[in-house]
C-alpha cells in the first residue's frame, strides 16, 4: 500500500513537472471587402444663397406696383443666376438607387 501511495504521488509530482504542449500560432489573414462609400457631389465652393429681395416683407413695404415688381425681377434675376450654377452639378450627381 506504501509503495502503491508513493507511485502515485511520484507520478502527480511528475505530472506537475512537465511543460503544457505549446499553442498554435493564431492565423492572422487580411481580408479586403468591397463597401460603397457615400460622397458628396456638391463641391464646397458653391456658395449659399443670397439674400433674395423679394421678400414678403418687402413686397408688402413696397410704394406700388412697379417697386415690386422691380423687387420681384431682381429675385428672379438672383434665382436664375444661382440655378445656372447648381443645374450642372446637379446633372453630374449619380441618381439615387
Amino acid at each position: 500500500m506504501k509503495r502503491n501511495l508513493i507511485l502515485v504521488l511520484g507520478a502527480l509530482v511528475a505530472g506537475c513537472a512537465s511543460k503544457p504542449a505549446p499553442r498554435p500560432e493564431p492565423e492572422i489573414r487580411t481580408v479586403e471587402v468591397a463597401v460603397p462609400v457615400p460622397v458628396g457631389c456638391v463641391p464646397p465652393n458653391i456658395a449659399k444663397p443670397s439674400a433674395y429681395p423679394d421678400t414678403d416683407a418687402a413686397l408688402r413695404r413696397a410704394a406700388d406696383a412697379a417697386e415690386r415688381y422691380q423687387l420681384v425681377f431682381a429675385g428672379r434675376q438672383l434665382r436664375s443666376a444661382r440655378l445656372a450654377e447648381i443645374e450642372p452639378v446637379v446633372a453630374a450627381c449619380p441618381k439615387a438607387k
